[in-house]
C-alpha cells in the first residue's frame, strides 16, 4: 500500500483543506465551500482506514508471533481468520486509491437510454435506471433526477441523473457502454426470450474552473413545459430548458427545477461534460490512429450481458468477470465489475 498511499502527503493536504474552511469568507461560496469539506472528510476517512489497517496487521504480527512460541493451534486459526479478513479489506481500500485520474472524485452525470425496440427496450432502461440509483443509494450518494422521459407504456425514454458523492465519477466511469439484457419478455404474450439494448453514458460533473470556452453565440436556448412521468405536468410555466451546441449538434434537457434560471444552469453543466468528453474521445482517437489501433464502437459492442433465461449470468465482456445471481447485479450489486474494470485499467497503463 506503501506505493499508491502517502500517508504524509494526505496528511499534509487535510491540514491546508483545515486552513481553508478556517478562513473567515470560507462560506462566501456555498458549492465551492461544500467541495473542500467533502474533499477533506473523504481524506480524513482514508487515513483513518489506513491507520486502522496498519494497526489490525501490527495485531495480527504480535498474534502471530505469539502462536509460535506457544504452539497453539487455535492462535493459528485466528490468525488465519484475520489474515483473510485484512486481505478483503484492504482489497476494497486499494480500489478507493486506484481513483487517481483528473475528475475521478467529481459528482457524476449518467444518462440512460434504451435502443431500438420500443417498450422491451425502454423497460430495460428502467431496470438499469432502479440499478444505478439502488448502487448509488448504498453508497451515501444523493441521486437528482435531470431529465426524464417516460415511455408510452413501461420504462424510459431517456433518463440523466446528476450522482453526487466523493468518487462517483470514478467508480460509474466504468459503467459507460452498451448493456445487453436478454430474457422472457414480460410484454410478450407468447412468453418468447428477447435481447433488449441500452446504452449508459457517465460524464464528470465539471468545476466553473474548467478551462471549457462555451460562447453564448454557439448556442440555441429553447423552453418548454416540464412534465411528469405519466404525462403529468410538473408545473404550468415553460420551466424545462433544451440547450443545442450548434458548432457540435450536442442536445441537453434539463426539467427537474420548477425555475427555468435553475434548469438553465443544471443543463449547462451537462453541456460542460459533455462537451469535456468530446474533447477527451477526439483525443483518444487521435492516440489510436497514430498508434494504429481498431476500435469497435458498433451498437452491438456490448461491455455487459444480463442474462435472465435460460440460465442466470451477468458478465462484463472487458473483464470477463462474472456473476451468477443477476437479480442481485439488477438490485444494485455492481462493485464486483467496477472493481474488475479499474483494476484492469491500471494493469494495462503499468503493462501489468
Amino acid at each position: 500500500m506503501g506505493g499508491l498511499f502517502d500517508l504524509p502527503d494526505k496528511k499534509d493536504r487535510i491540514a491546508a483543506l483545515e486552513e481553508q474552511m478556517a478562513q473567515p469568507n470560507f462560506w462566501d461560496d456555498q458549492d465551492a465551500a461544500q467541495k473542500v469539506i467533502n474533499e477533506s472528510n473523504a481524506m480524513k476517512s482514508l487515513v483513518d482506514r489506513m491507520e486502522k489497517l496498519s494497526r489490525q496487521q501490527e495485531d495480527l504480527d504480535v498474534l502471530m508471533e505469539l502462536a509460535r512460541e506457544e504452539g497453539d493451534e487455535s492462535l493459528l486459526d485466528e490468525v488465519e481468520q484475520g489474515i483473510e479478513k485484512l486481505g478483503a479489506e484492504m482489497a476494497d481500500f486499494e480500489l478507493q486509491l486506484l481513483l487517481s485520474e483528473p475528475y475521478d472524485q467529481n459528482n457524476a452525470i449518467l444518462e440512460v437510454h434504451p435502443g431500438a425496440g420500443g417498450t422491451e427496450s425502454q423497460d430495460w432502461a428502467s431496470i438499469l435506471l432502479r440499478m444505478y440509483t439502488r448502487w448509488a443509494e448504498d453508497k451515501g450518494y444523493k441521486v437528482e433526477t435531470l431529465d426524464y422521459l417516460p415511455g408510452e407504456e413501461a420504462g424510459i425514454k431517456s433518463v440523466t441523473l446528476l450522482i453526487k458523492g466523493y468518487n462517483a465519477y470514478g467508480y460509474l466511469k466504468a459503467e459507460r457502454g452498451v448493456h445487453r439484457l436478454v430474457r422472457i419478455s414480460p410484454f410478450d404474450a407468447s412468453g418468447r426470450r428477447h435481447t433488449s439494448f441500452a446504452s449508459v453514458d457517465v460524464m464528470p460533473e465539471m468545476d466553473e474552473n474548467v478551462d471549457l470556452e462555451i460562447r453564448e453565440t454557439d448556442l440555441k436556448i429553447d423552453t418548454y413545459r416540464s412534465s411528469g412521468a405519466g404525462g403529468q405536468h410538473v408545473n404550468t410555466t415553460d420551466s424545462a430548458v433544451r440547450i443545442t451546441h450548434i458548432p457540435t449538434g450536442i442536445v441537453v434537457t434539463c426539467q427537474s427545477e420548477r425555475s427555468q434560471i435553475k434548469n438553465r444552469a443544471a443543463a449547462m453543466k451537462i453541456l460542460a461534460a459533455k462537451l469535456y468528453e468530446r474533447q477527451l474521445e477526439e483525443r483518444e482517437k487521435e492516440l489510436a490512429d497514430i498508434r494504429g489501433e481498431q476500435r469497435d464502437i458498433a451498437w452491438g459492442s456490448q461491455i455487459r450481458s444480463y442474462v435472465f433465461h435460460p440460465y442466470s449470468l451477468v458478465k462484463d465482456h472487458r473483464t470477463g468477470e462474472e456473476v451468477g445471481n443477476v437479480h442481485a447485479v439488477v438490485d444494485g450489486a455492481i462493485d464486483t465489475f467496477i472493481d474488475a474494470y479499474l483494476r484492469q485499467q491500471v494493469g494495462n497503463k503499468t503493462g501489468d
